[in-house]
């Protein structure tokens, strides 16, 4: 098969980040003709390259266009128009979970538990639940944690004002202001379609976080060797829990699934939870297309439940193509 690795001009520059030539390799291994197309800052040479190399299928890992996470659903859509066939979530998709505030909204009209939250854009209020303190304020429209420090988190009125008017400042978007939630913290991967499945619980560990900061995967927790955040990157880690109950495992797969269906996921994603000591369950973030590199918690959790990183990547080429057989 001719399969275009289409992805942004960062994953090709990053020193640190392998995934552009996992990817490739693997796909290689597997059998398929590979050639990297990169999305840059215009259209043209996308569609020329595109049209140029007529791909039987697109492995769509491109997260931004501009530099703009917030346009990555527009690459998904330019597929569409030009009648690609692509791994992952659709233009649909890739809308509703990469906008916090719809992806929160969709949640919660489909029962599933969120954190209550508020909606704020220049002053006007567009969605509001009572609140309780502390909260955490985030930009809607950025993945990756961007935007999102240990001043997020605010515990009074005047602390909530600072921060909303620094986000928007600086992003100029909508700010999501919703109830911090403070509990463990779970990444559950879901893999497939119509009969999508659950792939083994990975844990974030908090115990060697500094006591100091509230909990959370914050810029600096997930990226800390590059913006400098050492004590909460190094105080964060990835593990596969031992203590869970079975019944507990149930409910954080069936939460996943569910919301990997609300907002109308395709083949691969991975949701984030947080569970509070008296069991409840909260879906904090949804994301499409999720993280690819062999060694991400996606990859991890896959393997765990008895997929190495070939047959991943396989399984999720399977998935795409399979839903353009039909």
């Amino acid at each position: 098969m001719k399969i275009a690795l289409l992805h942004t001009r960062e994953a090709a520059e990053a020193p640190t980040d392998p995934v552009l030539g996992q990817l490739s390799d693997t796909l290689s291994r597997l059998g398929h003709e590979v050639q990297p197309v990169e999305v840059d800052k215009r259209v043209e040479p996308l569609v020329s390259a595109l049209r140029q190399w007529e791909p039987d299928l697109i492995v769509n890992i491109a997260e931004s266009f501009q530099g703009k996470s917030a346009l990555e659903s527009n690459v998904a859509a330019l597929l569409n128009l030009m009648g690609m066939r692509y791994t992952g979530s659709s233009p649909a998709g890739l809308i509703l979970a990469g906008d916090k505030i719809l992806a929160k909204k969709m949640l919660t009209f489909h029962g599933i538990t969120t954190p209550r939250f508020a909606t704020v854009y220049r002053g006007a209020l567009d969605w509001a639940e009572e609140l309780h303190f502390p909260v955490i304020v985030k930009p809607p429209q950025e993945d990756a944690s961007v935007g999102l420090t240990s001043a997020s988190v605010v515990r009074d009125l005047k602390q909530l004002l600072e921060q909303m008017d620094a986000l928007q400042s600086e992003f100029e978007q909508p700010v999501l202001v919703e109830e911090f939630i403070d509990g463990r913290e779970f990444y559950v991967g879901v893999l497939g379609n119509a009969n999508a499945r659950a792939l083994p619980v990975i844990e974030l560990d908090f115990s060697k976080f500094p006591k100091d900061r509230p909990r959370m995967a914050s810029w600096e927790a997930k990226w800390g060797d590059d913006a400098g955040g050492g004590a909460e990157f190094e105080g964060t880690t990835s593990i596969f829990p031992d203590d869970l109950s079975e019944e507990l495992t149930e409910r954080l797969h069936k939460a996943a699934v569910d919301a990997f269906h609300a907002l109308r996921l395709r083949d691969y994603g991975r949701i984030d939870l947080r569970v509070t000591e008296a069991g409840e369950i909260f879906v904090i973030e949804v994301n499409p297309n999720c993280y690819l590199e062999r060694e991400s918690e996606f990859a991890r959790a896959a393997a765990r439940g008895g997929l190495d990183y070939d047959a991943l990547i396989e399984r999720i080429v399977e998935l795409a193509a399979a839903r353009y057989a039909r």
